[in-house]
């Protein structure tokens, strides 16, 4: 896949693209149905969103939000076949742009597509002025085709990423699962902790949650998957999503322990899963008490993921 950062200077050859439009923060079913929908014979398959997410520029003091960080959106677009993702730095020129110039400078001229697919419920230009229906027109004019698409629903209601925070907070993997169309996954590289849990025999792998929505803190049941390096694959294993004071402001951090596994695993990228939410922080009166629990929660979780 490739990735273009300046409509500026996007290649002859990536022209011509059909591309779905949006921020896909989660890449959920609703995104899949829109990305499919942009699937064209013999035309390449494009999506163009926006780093950083609209809202963290207008907003940058509110609390984290995202669902997934800019690699792991573009790891998951890669897993669909999108061939080229338009990563357009969202900053005051292209928040200053009217509809009318960011459909005919950006999509037009700049990334040169001939075909857009949009969610019914897309707006764009500034003070998102710009409705799906007036792209439809743009579109006219300017040379792209626009196929407007319907929202996707699920049992609970829309699909959405508000939807899908929602039940990570309420401690429901599986129910986010549904939306997503795969199980929620924290991606980044591994972390120096304080080596105290190789100490009590579970060695975790620790990961940042920086300028991500924190699920409910407790204990999961994950599927893990290393990314790179001598120990790339799949493992299963046991998570807690908590407070850790080696973190500076007492930051919430996910400490994972894998089963069935010796090896190195600093600085390599993790993508965790989260399959089941088991139980909520605990505090502890001593170590074997919490050794105990460790125990029993990878009991719990194996059994978890035995079920999946």
């Amino acid at each position: 896949m490739r990735i273009l950062r300046d409509p500026q200077y996007t290649r002859p050859q990536d022209r011509g693209a059909s591309a779905a439009i949006g921020n896909f923060d989660g890449v959920h079913r609703g995104h899949c149905h829109v990305i499919d929908l942009a699937r064209r014979p013999g035309l390449p398959l494009g999506v163009v969103t926006f780093e950083p997410h609209p809202r963290e520029y207008f907003a940058p003091d509110a609390p984290p939000f995202r669902l997934m960080n800019a690699g792991a959106r573009a790891h998951r677009l890669e897993k669909l076949g999108v061939e080229i993702l338009a990563e357009l730095p969202f900053d005051a020129r292209l928040a200053s742009l009217s509809a009318e110039a960011f459909a005919r400078d950006i999509l037009a001229q700049g990334l040169g597509l001939s075909h857009v697919v949009v969610g019914a419920d897309f707006c764009f230009g500034q003070g998102r002025s710009g409705t799906a229906q007036m792209l439809r027109d743009f579109g006219a004019r300017f040379g792209f085709d626009v196929t407007i698409a319907d929202l996707l629903t699920a049992e609970a209601g829309a699909v959405s990423s508000t939807a899908i925070r929602a039940a990570l907070s309420a401690g429901q993997p599986r129910e986010a699962a549904e939306m997503l169309g795969h199980w929620h996954r924290i991606e980044g590289p591994v972390l120096h902790g304080d080596k105290r849990g190789r100490l009590l025999g579970y060695p975790t792998a620790n990961m940042a949650l920086e300028g991500l929505h924190v699920p409910k803190l407790g204990v999961y049941a994950v599927l893990v998957d290393v990314l790179e390096g001598p120990h790339q694959g799949t493992y299963r294993g046991v998570a807690n999503l908590g407070i850790r004071p080696m973190f500076a402001r007492d930051t919430p951090n996910l400490e994972t322990f894998l089963f069935d596994f010796a090896g190195d695993l600093y600085g390599c990228a993790l993508s965790v899963g989260l399959v089941a939410y088991l139980r909520g922080e605990m505090r502890f009166d001593g170590l074997d008490a919490l050794i105990v629990q460790m125990d029993q929660d990878s009991l719990a979780a194996r059994a978890a993921l035995d079920l999946t």
